[in-house]
């Protein structure tokens, strides 16, 4: 690290915070948020250290197959925005849980929130873990706790000054920067490989020479990647944080508009820590994966620039934990605290506020010593708590509205997140747990379709 690199860094994360706590000032509460601030708000938080660090280091083993998460984040604003987007605006709901409890009723919103907001909290432990990854890079003495206060720190001021419309305004710039660094990293690869084909040919010989499919985006099998994919999809739009800025748009056409926005601008940001994570692999076979990224940055930019991509990194991370701990205060304040009559009298801003304080805080103090090592080796569950405990009661809520009684609905709730957590740990299946946990619920909400349809008059749902 030279001075050049902490000038660098100094100014991106100066620019960030200032947009944090002005944005939050200048935006108008009264007016929803337009397309570019609904995908600003979205990519803020889905474009973080896997879609740049985590691409770069699966490229360096898998090649191509780095691509799925990028890729699948596309898809799946793409399915957010054809099928969800009009239905989740109709609802006339703030969170996603609020139109499984409107539909079901108290008990099954309640234990949907909390278990949904759990798979979140896991999500949440693995961001903070990696931004202090980030930090050791650029400050390799600085103590474990010390960079997990940090990372906390800057979450905090990332969405509590500015709350979710100032999220908007800094994820817009902080994707702008994104955009911006992985470019520069794809093109200066192609330079130092003379162009496309002396890049493909680097990697026909990095394909011979491991025996792996680098070129192929199958590389880990096409079970694995699609399964990759899928659970992306549904992990999306099954997630708060995603759906917020939807619920917050100033009209569905905004709202719409946003998330195809997203669907189109996501995939390519992965383009560039595939050539990276390849190149590295070619040149410096020795590194860690997980620093490939970070390495080339360090070594192959001027001081000044890197650094100043080295904070962009940064900010991704944080970004993400930051719309995550939103998306989960957010259903604290709607979903759970109203049932508590103390709560009512506060103002709900504030409640929001605290609640991210609070939630980030516990998770940074979760991450330190051997207890963060083990809580991150679950975070694979995360995205599959999320989906098996929302995915269908949402979608028949949505689309088969007063078809399905509520002892089935909680059963599926339960049922899903359990099945994932069993399969997740016992490691037996030769697919994504997230997959058994759906079909779990599946199979007791079309029991339920069934029961009620066979149900005397009086005794179905009404």
């Amino acid at each position: 690290m030279e001075v050049g690199h902490l000038i660098g860094i100094g100014i991106t994360l100066t620019v960030i915070v200032l947009l944090s706590v002005f944005s939050g000032k200048l935006t108008n509460a009264k007016k929803g948020m337009g397309s570019w601030g609904v995908f600003g708000a979205i990519t803020g938080t889905l474009v973080g250290g896997s879609s740049t660090v985590g691409t770069a280091q699966l490229a360096f083993h898998y090649g191509m197959s780095a691509w799925w998460f990028t890729l699948g984040g596309g898809i799946a604003c793409l399915v957010l925005a054809l099928v969800f987007v009009k239905r989740f605006r109709e609802s006339n709901s703030r969170t996603l849980t609020e139109i499984v409890r409107k539909e079901y009723g108290e008990r099954c919103g309640v234990t949907a929130s909390v278990l949904s907001a759990t798979g979140n909290f896991i999500n949440i432990i693995s961001q903070l873990i990696a931004a202090t990854a980030i930090i050791a890079v650029f400050w390799p003495g600085l103590s474990h706790t010390l960079s997990l206060a940090i990372s906390a720190a800057f979450m905090i001021v990332y969405i509590v000054f500015g709350g979710t419309k100032g999220s908007a305004v800094t994820g817009l710039f902080k994707m702008i920067l994104l955009y911006a660094t992985m470019v520069a990293c794809g093109a200066l690869v192609l330079v130092f490989t003379n162009g496309i084909s002396g890049f493909t040919a680097l990697v026909s010989e990095l394909s011979s020479s491991t025996g792996l499919p680098l070129h192929s985006p199958f590389a880990r099998g096409i079970g694995t990647d699609l399964g990759a994919c899928l659970s992306l999809i549904l992990g999306v739009v099954t997630t708060q944080a995603y759906a917020q800025p939807i619920f917050m748009a100033s009209s569905t056409k905004e709202a719409k508009k946003g998330a195809l926005l997203s669907a189109f601008i996501i995939p390519p940001v992965g383009i560039g820590g595939i050539l990276v994570g390849l190149y590295m692999r070619s040149v410096h076979p020795e590194i860690v994966a997980k620093t490939a990224l970070t390495s080339f940055v360090l070594e192959y930019f001027p001081p000044l620039v890197g650094g100043i991509i080295l904070g962009a990194l940064f900010i991704a991370v944080v970004g993400t934990g930051a719309g995550l701990a939103s998306g989960i205060a957010a259903v604290i304040r709607n979903d759970i605290l109203p049932r508590f009559k103390k709560f009512k009298a506060v103002g709900g801003t504030l409640i929001e506020r605290v609640c991210i304080v609070v939630l980030l805080l516990a998770a940074a103090a979760l991450s330190t010593g051997k207890l963060g090592d083990t809580i991150l080796s679950f975070a694979f569950l995360s995205m599959g708590l999320r989906g098996a405990t929302l995915l269908l009661p949402l979608c028949c809520g949505l689309w088969l509205p007063k078809k399905i009684s509520r002892p089935f609905v909680m059963t599926a709730i339960i049922l899903g997140p359990a099945t994932v957590a069993v399969f997740g740990l016992w490691d037996v299946l030769p697919f994504d747990p997230l997959f058994a946990g759906v079909l779990a619920a599946c199979a007791v909400m079309v029991m339920g379709f069934w029961a009620n349809r066979h149900a005397p008059s009086h005794l179905s749902v009404e």
